[in-house]
Parts: C-alpha cells; structure tokens; sequence
C-alpha cells in the first residue's frame, strides 16, 4: 500500500458537490492499494499512520500525535498512487489493484485506525472526488508498506 499523509488544519472530500467527509486538524491519507498488497499490509500502515507523531509540542519539535492534539484522519482512496509514469506519457495503472481488492482493503484500513482510538472520515470509493485541504506546515510524507514491510 502507498500513501501520502498530510498534516492538515482542515481537509474535506466533495461528491456531486456534497460534502462526504470532513475532518479539522488531522491527516489527511490519500491511500493506494497495490496488486500484492493485502490485510497485513493494511493493518501494520493503519498502526503506523495513527501513531505518527508530526505535531510540534512546545518546543517546536514534531513530538505530539493525533490523540494528543484531537485530531482525526480524512481516508481518500487513490489508485493513482500506483501510476507509472516511467514510459510514454500516460501513466499505465497496472500495479494498481482492482476496485475488488482495493475497497475492501481502504475499509479495514480505516476500521483499524478507528479501533486504536482515532476519529476517522472518508470519501467515496471510486467516486469522483474534490479534495481540499489546509496543509500545515506543510507537512507531508509519502509512506509505502513495501518498502516498509519486505
């Protein structure tokens, strides 16, 4: 699974002009899913997002996590994580994996991140989605399970 994670003051998700998910200070998680990725892959990524700690304390330094400063995660599912881009001039999606594989792994995804006590929002799967976002810092960092896990 790839993901970038941004650290946001406030982030929401439209569809047909309506808001489906919306969080205040947060990350926001643009998720992909990859052929070979499956729950483990989910799992260890939801551990390791909710527990990033990229909130300055004090001092200035990135030391405090969500369930220290109230924040949730707005989930946006995003295959085009998984485009490459390396030939041509049209990224080809063929690592990415089928709406099948992948929907079910956005939501237990999420559902571990709920479970270690983080509020979480999302989009609309396979919808298409207007994202906004206040990114504060800017603070972003790109995450992939297999460099992480293999």
């Amino acid at each position: 699974m790839r993901a970038v994670v941004q650290r946001v003051s406030s982030a929401s998700v439209r569809v047909d002009g309506h808001i489906v998910g919306a969080i205040d200070r947060g990350f926001l998680v643009l998720l992909g899913v990859g052929l070979a990725d499956g729950i483990a892959e989910a799992e260890w990524l939801a551990r390791k997002i909710a527990g990033l700690r990229l909130f300055e304390d004090d001092a200035g330094k990135m030391n405090l996590g969500l369930a220290d400063v109230g924040g949730a995660i707005l989930v946006v599912s995003q295959f085009t994580l998984y485009g490459d881009a390396r030939k041509g001039r049209r990224p080809a999606f063929t690592e990415a994996a089928r709406p099948e594989q992948a929907a079910p792994l956005v939501e237990h995804f999420a559902a571990q991140v709920r479970a270690q006590g983080v509020p979480v929002s999302s989009g609309q799967f396979g919808a298409k989605m207007n994202v906004a976002l206040v990114n504060e810092g800017p603070v972003t960092l790109m995450l992939d399970t297999a460099d992480l896990l293999r």
